[in-house]
């Protein structure tokens, strides 16, 4: 039986209801992203009719899940809301912070030992506030939910910006920074702008080499790392219906690459299967009750140019295997094409590592798919030409796999099993050790989501291609970038030209998922007696100390931090990896504050001019300075500023180290928000060009920061150091609540006042 089934059953009760009310107001027929939206609304009643792209709504979600990178951060936070338990079911998973190393059954044991401080406090803070606590190695974030939670119709967000991956199962799950789910556990509403709507057609089927990973590379082909922005993906068609809802993960999963605030499909009998699959029969038969509503209407399908803001189409039966990077996820090259573009950018050819797995496609069918390459490698006498590495999603999914087979299969080629956990995805790989910044120029491909510089190994000079899981195998057998398996042979123990066989596999498991210990912890039913330790003198963990407001009079005079050239994602400014060990104390972490942005004066990382003395210093010291003499500075930024993760890091490490204000010429939704959400101001160039205006030791001073209003921009003095002056207008989406966020210092103590 599924968790919460009581819960879901009462939205699917009134989702009817609201759904055809919201009809009625609008007057056409309804999206499935718009079905779930207005049936969410927090007031529960349709008012008005939203417009798309403008209007703050205040929304009611489902649930809430947080990986333990980010819960730390979160739940130190909630701990001061004054709550006795969260409002709303919310489940912590630790995946993060187990690194890859050797294998998963060491990796998990040294994961214990190193990281037993945080485990202990999220599993403590879980028994005490009434949320679900899976256990290191119980599996990704993802993964779990779409196996345990996710049920279509239902809204969720998540403290992890691939949230998004419950869409597969036709939900709509929104990654959100740790505030945002503050606001939800303590019974809040949650407020995002009504999103524009993007309808992806999927024509034809799937057959052969290509899969739904190569869906959404393509997409992000199409759609680049922004152009996702502020909508919803909502795919459809019978290339969507054709599709295992796992597939439909995938999709949904690395829509978060493209900025879109969610992706999801409709309902169908894949989604019904997999439920059923994964013992939640009781989520199927409800579902089907109101099947009907867990899908758009018959005429937006007929008609998307109608409904939708932007329309693609995609012919399934035509769409090549694709592999996107390197360094971003938007590059796409189909197989047929990488040799010549390989060669045309001097990518190096020889692959070292494949890795498949992840919360993106780890499922059963992604592994069974996999693994019948794998069996081919002794079948027809070929030897792995380069190291591979398996990351199972979840403890069922590996269970699932080892029963059948499948890890003795990898095993044969010399294949390394990881913990299931983030592991490589997220940098978390131990593959070079401390040598990882000055690593040699090598080529790897994996089926994760992003492949920035730096991000799976800590090496700027790796090279990584994302492709899926099945193209990854056989171009680790073949050991070359080149590799095209539909029309390449290779060369076997007998010298022998063979050819690879198209992948095949199984959406579900022939004999049914299987596990010993999933790995679930539930909380007490009352926890009011437990007690939440954290040590004073601890380096993992720390209590948190409210922000201040920034006074009207602090923003002048401000001194430029960074000016941020070119792409900037949470990465640069709050790296994964081995900071992770840090998530949960603000001021250790805060010393990697932008430390891999790109200063555009001298395009250098973590090298900054400290205008104080004159002095180039790493960005957390320069800015620490700043601090020391009651100085606040401002972070200049380009295109898609934040992009990437939904770590709140890379907004409360600024914050909590005096930076006031980030201006630049687009944000990442999540980021933007979790500026906001931290009180400080998120501000873009009302002229793009403004940005070339800003000089290495400018200064400062926003002249009428007091009359800060919605829909009013806001101006900047910029005085240069020769005296001269320039003034920029800068834009912002503040609405009259977020503004009460930065007037209050953050939305969390708006939260603590309202409570008080």
């Amino acid at each position: 039986m599924a968790f919460d089934i009581d819960m879901i059953k009462e939205v699917y009760k009134a989702f009817p209801g609201r759904v055809d009310a919201a009809r009625e107001l609008v007057g056409r027929p309804l999206t499935l992203s718009e079905k779930i939206l207005y049936a969410h609304l927090w007031d529960g009643k349709t008012s008005q009719a939203f417009v798309r792209g403008k209007d703050y709504v205040d929304f009611a979600p489902d649930r809430v899940a947080c990986q333990d990178a980010t819960a730390q951060m979160a739940l130190l936070q909630f701990m001061h809301a004054g709550k006795p338990s969260v409002a709303v079911p919310t489940t912590v998973h630790c995946d993060h912070l187990i690194q890859a190393k050797v294998g998963a059954k060491k990796d998990l044991i040294r994961a214990n030992e190193t990281s037993n401080e945080v485990f202990d406090f999220l599993e403590s803070v879980s028994n005490k506030y009434g949320i679900g606590f899976w256990k290191p190695g119980a599996g990704i974030i993802h993964q779990v939910v779409l196996e345990n939670y996710a049920f279509p119709g239902g809204m969720m967000i998540g403290t992890d910006s691939h949230t998004v991956n419950a869409g597969g199962l036709g939900m709509v799950a929104i990654g959100v920074g740790g505030a945002d789910a503050v606001d939800v556990m303590a019974g809040m509403p949650w407020e995002l702008k009504f999103p524009k709507l993007i309808g992806v057609k999927l024509t034809g089927k799937l057959s052969g080499w290509t899969a739904p990973k190569d869906v959404i590379l393509k997409v992000a082909d199409i759609l680049t790392v922004k152009g996702g922005t502020g909508a919803i993906i909502e795919y459809f068609g019978e290339g969507a219906t054709s599709m295992s809802c796992t597939g439909k993960g995938t999709i949904c999963n690395m829509g978060a690459e493209v900025g879109a605030t969610t992706s999801t499909f409709g309902y169908d009998d894949s989604m019904d299967r997999y439920l059923r699959a994964t013992d939640r029969a009781d989520v199927a038969d409800a579902a089907k009750e109101i099947a009907p509503y867990l899908t758009a209407d018959p005429a937006v399908y007929q008609e998307p140019e109608k409904y939708f803001d932007q329309v693609i189409e995609i012919d399934l039966d035509t769409l090549e295997p694709h592999l996107n990077g390197p360094f971003t996820p938007d590059l796409a090259t189909p197989i047929s094409k990488m040799g010549e573009a390989a060669r045309e950018n001097d990518w190096p050819l020889r692959v070292e590592y494949g890795l498949i797995g992840s919360c993106t496609n780890s499922s059963y069918e992604d592994i069974s798919r996999a693994a019948s390459l794998a069996q081919q490698v002794s079948d027809k006498k070929l030897k792995t030409k380069s190291n591979f590495t398996i990351t199972p999603g979840s403890e069922q999914v590996r269970y699932t796999i080892e029963r059948d087979g499948y890890i003795d299969t990898f095993n044969n080629i010399g294949a390394t099993v990881f913990a299931n956990a983030c592991g490589p995805c997220i940098g978390m790989w131990d593959r070079y050790g401390d040598n990882a910044s000055d690593g040699p120029r090598n080529t790897i491909v994996h089926s994760f989501n992003r492949n920035f510089a730096k991000r799976a190994d800590g090496n700027p000079n790796t090279l990584a291609f994302v492709g899926s899981p099945e193209l990854v195998t056989a171009i680790a057998i073949a050991g070359r970038l080149d590799f095209n398996p539909i029309t390449d042979t290779l060369i076997n123990e007998d010298g022998e030209e063979v050819k690879l066989d198209e992948p095949r596999g199984y959406e579900l498991p022939p004999k049914g998922f299987a596990v010993e210990d999933a790995g679930y912890v539930a909380p007490k039913e009352d926890g009011s007696s437990v007690e939440v330790k954290v040590a004073g003198d601890s380096e993992r963990l720390q209590l948190l100390d409210p922000f201040e407001p920034i006074a009207p009079e602090s923003l002048q005079g401000m001194k430029l931090l960074i000016k941020a050239f070119g792409k900037c994602t949470t990465d640069h400014i709050s790296m994964a990896g081995p900071w992770l060990r840090f998530r949960g104390h603000l001021d250790n972490i805060a010393n990697n504050t932008l430390i891999g942005a790109v200063n555009a004066f001298n395009k250098k990382t973590n090298f900054v001019k400290n205008q104080l003395t004159g002095e180039y210093g790493g960005v957390p010291d320069t800015q620490r300075a700043y601090k020391a003499a009651g100085i606040k500075t401002l972070v200049v930024g380009d295109h898609n500023y934040g992009e990437g993760s939904s770590r709140e890091h890379a907004a409360m490490q600024p914050r909590h180290l005096g930076v006031a204000a980030v201006l630049v010429k687009s944000f990442a939704r999540i980021h933007e928000t979790n500026l906001k959400k931290q009180g400080m101001l998120a501000l873009t160039f009302a002229d793009e060009s403004d940005y070339d205006k800003i000089q290495e030791d400018d200064t400062f001073n926003f002249t009428d920061i007091r009359d800060f209003a919605p829909d009013k921009p806001l101006t900047l003095e910029v005085v240069h150091q020769d005296g001269s002056k320039d003034t920029i207008k800068a834009n912002h989406t503040y609405n009259a609540t977020q503004i009460a966020w930065f007037r209050e210092g953050s939305a969390l103590n708006v939260i603590k006042k309202e409570n008080a």
